[in-house]
């Protein structure tokens, strides 16, 4: 990740509190000064020297060290600039898991098989097939007992709910969706915001947010698995969350206030920007489940309701890979965009929304975010109070702000044979889960 030939994304400004990373990453060192093995290459043990110490780094997950293991032996002699992309890598990878990879069929499937190194011994099954398949034959795999252990598509719920010799485990995973806004772009290492950008207005951020009738939507489509949640901080978080922050509920008339104040006045069908000029807005949205496209053309007849013209970019939802190709590269025909974070188990948001955060994708940059982003990681906020202050402050600021907007969380359920045991959703579980998991006899 340091080396600049990876072009890695997950190059942070949190990695680079490593003492000689970043003289490493820009070519002024040839190893990580920071990073001592006392007891030799071979030895079992890193130490690694930080250049300030971080309230997260009493949590997995944190950022600021990596918790998993490369094979050194397996990949030193692979370019960094070709590391990505070779085999060993894609098709060879080496796992110290309890299963290793025997067969990749590209797009389809990938088989696995006992690990007969995984020191803890020899897990229960002698093979596991990971397959992907549409979503819209999820319900239809489900009932007919196609896996063994299936995701459900929550829009299908209906379908699959009293499909018998299945268990259903859910949780509410750590993760959120949102909305988000481009105001800048990522240049030279950080996010550099533009202050004149079209979406640079923080009522026309607002009114946006205050026209989604989310409950509704999660209601029709969802039966309530998928809920509407007002902070970027999730309820899981226990007290880094803020309760009292309340996001943005359904108010049309609140929307259309903001917008009429902020100088968007109404010509014909659409309003137009203060300068006078046309404004249309370009949203990015992903393909998903087949209930994706009603909801994206539900939430453009709401916006078009307070007289804001959007379009989908290119005139259609946009694959998965496509679409983070367009955000990742502040591609100029994406104003708007629909996105989602999978989260890790440390709270602080800092890789997500700091300067030198590149999937900060929105690229705002305000002194205030800096200041709060700081002062919720810095040595002060090893005290947990002045720390859950400052979470606090910053879930204020942001929901006011609205550069990002969080939308919806979602129950995470899994159809499991009812054969199957030793499968679990709980965090304690998820190091050993698939060593554990087995057939009833």
């Amino acid at each position: 990740m340091a080396n600049k030939g990876t072009k890695s994304q997950r190059y942070t400004a949190s990695l680079q509190n490593i003492v000689g990373v970043t003289e490493y990453h820009d070519g002024k060192a040839k190893t990580i000064s920071g990073i001592d093995m006392p007891n030799g290459a071979n030895g079992r043990k890193v130490v690694i020297h930080f250049k300030e110490m971080k309230p997260g780094m009493l949590q997995s997950g944190n950022g600021y060290f990596l918790e998993t293991a490369s094979p050194y032996h397996q990949l030193k002699n692979i370019p960094f600039n070709k590391l990505e992309s070779s085999d060993a890598v894609r098709k060879n990878p080496l796992f110290f898991g309890p299963y290793k990879i025997s067969k990749i069929v590209r797009g389809q499937s990938i088989t696995w098989v006992p690990n007969k190194y995984y020191w803890r011994g020899k897990p229960n099954l002698d093979k596991i097939t990971v397959s992907v398949i549409n979503s819209n034959s999820a319900s239809q795999a489900i009932k007919s007992h196609k896996f063994d252990i299936a995701q459900v598509v929550n829009s299908q719920w209906q379908q699959v709910k009293n499909t018998k010799k299945v268990n259903f485990v859910a949780k509410v995973p750590l993760q959120y969706g949102y909305m988000g806004f481009k105001v800048g772009k990522w240049e030279h290492g950080k996010n550099v915001m533009n202050p004149k950008a079209k979406m640079n207005n923080k009522s026309l951020r607002q009114a946006m947010a205050y026209a989604m009738n989310i409950d509704a939507v999660t209601k029709r489509y969802t039966q309530g698995l998928s809920f509407r949640i007002p902070t970027l901080i999730p309820e899981q978080f226990g007290q880094y969350f803020d309760k009292n922050v309340k996001g943005y509920s359904y108010n049309l008339k609140k929307a259309n206030q903001l917008l009429d104040k902020a100088g968007y006045k109404k010509k014909g069908t659409y309003r137009v920007q203060p300068n006078g000029k046309p404004l249309t807005i370009h949203l990015a949205a992903m393909t998903g489940s087949s209930t994706q496209e009603p909801i994206i053309r539900n939430y453009i007849q709401q916006w078009k309701k307070i007289g804001l013209n959007v379009k989908l970019t290119g005139g259609r939802l946009i694959e998965f890979n496509s679409f983070y190709d367009k955000v990742q590269n502040d591609s100029k025909d994406v104003d708007v965009f629909m996105a989602a974070w999978s989260l890790s188990s440390e709270p602080s948001p800092n890789d997500l929304y700091n300067e030198k955060a590149p999937f900060n994708f929105t690229r705002f940059v305000t002194k205030k975010n800096s200041q709060l982003l700081e002062e919720m990681d810095s040595q002060k906020a090893f005290n947990t109070k002045y720390r859950v202050d400052k979470f606090h402050e910053w879930q204020k600021y942001m929901n006011d702000e609205a550069y990002v907007v969080p939308t919806t969380n979602a129950y995470s359920i899994q159809a499991v044979n009812s054969k199957i045991t030793g499968f679990s959703l709980k965090p304690s579980d998820a190091n050993s889960l698939w060593y554990k998991v087995g057939y009833a006899k």
